[in-house]
């Protein structure tokens, strides 16, 4: 064992990214889940304080084939397995790591647990079956901020954007600063007349873990705003939101999306993405670019590995999302235009005005 050491439960789900473990392991989406990553060395350049998508781990636990003895970063602070040890965090190392992905991709994510090694078998399976499925499972509220707090924009304020947090990475708050927009992150549970009160220049629907359908509350805000000409721009878990807002339905993927080289065509332009994904749940699609249930979405970006919707656009209205993590920490770049456009539907509704 590395970490805490301690009995953990998750659903057991793989990662394909070849670095950027930490920022895995602080990426709230990964609540709930025992990740397990396929490349086989993990902990060689350390941790470090400025890596973190969040202030802590959220995984529940860490599954590697090798965990490295010695780190080396001019970055590093601490070692992999003291800081899952500091962190509460139980992990397991010298596991088959790729028998184990096959064995999630023919029979799909499943509940388990790492366990220590004085447990008996038996009753670390009773325990196991004795955990919740993560159909119906609202985990956004769990991961959420308690009060909201801002990020100033970087250079001259343009825009004021309010960020719903259901589980929102530190990257995607940054890169919209960086356009000149000051963040408002707020609460999940926020009241929805506090923000139709008084409409922000624009909303960022966060990433986030768990079942979309069990995250309630978001959609009168979404459709409130959006009615208003506010544009609206969401990520992951809201992509999900907003498309069941508009009418679309969700269901869980057999073992979900989890890595850095997901290609995802982008239909308008004809153009292939390489894009850094983390969702265990998908948006329905139907033919062409319709979405079921939603006659003002169209499909905008298809996943090329199952054909999974992986972005939408209202056909009217100033809204646009996508299911993979354009601010891509870790992860390629090719989808940071998507943050460029969300700042360009402010801009020309700010001209409307």
């Amino acid at each position: 064992m590395i970490g805490a050491g301690k009995l953990t439960f998750g659903e057991v789900v793989f990662n394909t990214c070849m670095s950027g473990y930490q920022e895995v392991l602080t990426d709230p989406s990964y609540t709930g889940q025992l990740v397990t990553m396929t490349y086989p060395l993990i902990g060689n350049y350390g941790v470090n304080s400025n890596d973190c998508e969040s202030p802590r781990p959220q995984v529940s636990g860490f599954v590697v084939r090798e965990a490295s003895r010695t780190y080396s970063s001019w970055r590093a602070e601490s070692s992999l397995d003291e800081y899952l040890r500091n962190s509460g965090i139980t992990g397991i190392a010298d596991v088959d790591t790729r028998a184990l992905t096959r064995h999630i991709r023919a029979h799909g994510a499943m509940r388990g647990a790492i366990a220590p090694v004085e447990m008996l078998q038996a009753d670390v399976l009773s325990k196991v079956l004795d955990q919740p499925l993560m159909e119906g499972l609202d985990l956004a509220c769990g991961v959420s901020v308690n009060e909201p707090y801002e990020v100033p924009a970087i250079g001259d304020e343009q825009f004021h954007v309010l960020a719903y947090d259901f589980g929102v990475k530190a990257h995607s708050p940054k890169l919209l600063a960086e356009r000149g927009c000051r963040v408002t992150v707020i609460p999940a549970e926020t009241s929805v007349d506090d923000i139709l009160n008084d409409p922000p220049d624009g909303l960022f629907v966060s990433n986030g873990p768990g079942d979309p359908a069990a995250v309630r509350g978001a959609e009168r805000a979404i459709l409130g705003l959006a009615e208003s000409d506010v544009p609206i721009f969401g990520i992951c878990l809201g992509h999900q939101l907003i498309s069941r807002a508009f009418g679309a339905s969700t269901f869980k993927l057999p073992f979900g999306h989890h890595g850095g080289n997901h290609p995802v065509k982008y239909l308008d332009r004809q153009t292939v993405e390489i894009t850094s994904q983390n969702h265990g749940f998908a948006v329905r699609g139907g033919e062409g670019d319709k979405i079921p249930g939603a006659p003002g979405l169209r499909l905008t970006h298809v996943n090329l590995y199952d054909g999974t919707v992986e972005g939408v656009e209202h056909q009217e209205l100033p809204v646009l999302s996508v299911q993979y993590h354009p601010e891509a920490a870790p992860g390629p770049h090719d989808s940071r235009y998507l943050f460029d456009r969300f700042i360009e539907l402010m801009r020309e509704r700010s001209r409307q005005k």
